[in-house]
């Protein structure tokens, strides 16, 4: 197939008038393919690399193609579309992508399969670059703001063959209205906000998902009620800066319309909070220099929000979060935690450390460890310092070597797992609520579910059970999860 490259000119623009239209218009190219393709028995395989924002914009490509009149598989040797939606905050998420496409050339060569790669990596040009000059079969490429015109870009592939590449530089505007398609039954994520204004020194995902932008308060608390009559149990609420909703918004004046009471992430949780059969409400990611009191007693106060909080760390050095841009000191974190545990009763924490950015000394890496030893964390998500093309850090002369990246990195996994062992032991013979999930993926005779604290929990009981919030006492502890009965 001869290609070609066709980039979309497009423009900013405002006004509900002008999203209405975009709406329809791939509504309308949904029509045509789902045509096209009518007893074809077409398939597609997608492969979501990256964040549960990633994950969520995959459930809406589902849901646009599964419209489309193509059927989903696992299996990429029968597929006649592959997607690759990608991320770039970690640099193995690159050499996964470009793996992938060795692998599915001979698809494209052999049945024509069309190539389509998007995600949080396409808004980086230097990607896209290498893309035109390494794997240049692939057939459409999309951006973090143009996911929704997927629709569009697959009927031109199939009329004229020309590849396409649809990304935008600027801030996209927030599309509603598009089919979706869950693969939980139980659970659901919803996004409440795009981008990020915060410019962390280590973080691309500004320059790739843009600015701030807000879901209207009625669309979000739509979508969950819409979720809850479906019989969906737990929501979890997505964005790079979850409580700091609607606060680009309120400052700059930006009109928007208020809805239940809802002006705020703090009246936000209390919104969903009151909507009939969500049973569970977890967010991610907040930013501790966000944390308002009145989010603090939003979550103390409402029943159905998880009394788990994640809360970002990245370092235990004041120096090293100066450098990072973080806004907030060592001192500030953990008077933060000091005052939740005073607030809310029964919290517990989640965090995301990285170890060995630029410039982390020994003393550094140890104000790490000294805040894991002083917060007690349920989890931690710990991660080497990958370097990132177009951040600030990647630029800085002081980056640590690989061996000494490593070496940090299994002390800090050492030390949690000791502090995990020890966390484990106070759940055995407590009785906890938890929400049956189904079958275990490792043990097909177990049930799974996770406590209000995110531990997985598996039992021996009926099927039946899946989809319910129940009492199980807690009868031993696993590194990795805890083993429950129902509670008599």
């Amino acid at each position: 197939m001869k290609q070609y490259i066709l980039m979309h000119k497009q423009t900013k623009t405002s006004g509900g008038n002008n999203v209405t239209k975009q709406i329809e218009k791939q509504l309308e190219d949904i029509q045509k393919v789902a045509k096209l393709n009518e007893g074809k028995n077409l398939k597609y395989s997608i492969l979501t690399m990256g964040c549960q924002l990633n994950e969520n914009d995959s459930e809406k490509l589902c849901g646009m193609i599964e419209k489309m009149n193509y059927t989903k598989t696992e299996n990429l040797a029968d597929s006649n579309l592959i997607v690759f939606n990608t991320c770039c905050v970690r640099e193995n998420a690159e050499d996964r992508l470009f793996g992938k496409l060795g692998e599915v050339k001979k698809y494209k060569e052999e049945k024509g399969t069309i190539i389509a790669i998007g995600g949080c990596m396409m808004q980086e040009k230097h990607i896209v670059e290498k893309l035109r000059q390494s794997y240049p079969f692939f057939d459409i490429v999309f951006g973090t703001h143009t996911l929704h015109q997927f629709p569009t870009d697959l009927y031109q592939i199939l009329c004229s063959h020309k590849r396409i590449e649809d990304i935008l530089d600027i801030d996209g505007e927030i599309i509603e209205g598009l089919p979706i398609k869950r693969d939980d039954n139980i659970k659901a994520s919803v996004t409440i906000m795009n981008g990020c204004n915060n410019f962390c020194t280590y973080c691309i995902v500004p320059y790739v998902r843009g600015r701030e932008r807000s879901r209207s308060p009625k669309d979000i608390l739509q979508e969950i009620e819409n979720l809850a009559k479906q019989g969906y149990k737990e929501v979890t609420l997505l964005g790079q800066n979850v409580n700091s909703y609607l606060r680009v918004e309120r400052e700059k004046q930006i009109p928007f319309e208020e809805y239940q009471g809802v002006h705020s992430f703090a009246t936000l949780l209390r919104a969903v909070n009151e909507i009939q059969g969500i049973e569970r409400i977890r967010f991610i990611s907040p930013h501790p220099k966000d944390f308002t009191d009145d989010v603090i007693e939003a979550i103390r106060d409402c029943d159905k929000v998880c009394k788990l909080i994640h809360l970002p760390l990245q370092s235990g050095s004041t120096q090293i979060l100066k450098v990072m841009n973080r806004k907030y000191t060592k001192e500030q974190y953990l008077a933060l935690v000091e005052k939740m545990k005073k607030m809310i009763p029964n919290v517990t924490f989640s965090t995301d450390i990285i170890v060995g950015f630029p410039g982390e000394t020994e003393e550094d890496f140890a104000d790490t460890l000294d805040v894991v030893e002083k917060v007690g964390f349920e989890q931690v998500y710990m991660f080497i310092y990958s370097r990132r093309v177009g951040t600030p850090a990647d630029k800085m002369e002081n980056q640590i070597p690989e061996e000494i990246k490593h070496e940090r990195f299994e002390r800090l996994k050492k030390l949690v797992e000791q502090k995990m062992e020890k966390q484990n032991q106070k759940y055995v013979g407590t009785i906890q609520k938890v929400l049956i999930e189904g079958k275990s993926k490792n043990n097909d005779k177990m049930l799974t579910g996770r406590t209000d604290s995110n531990r997985v929990v598996i039992l021996e009981a009926a099927e039946e059970l899946a989809g319910k919030c129940i009492p199980l006492k807690i009868v031993s502890e696993h590194m990795w999860y805890l083993k429950g009965e129902v509670a008599e």
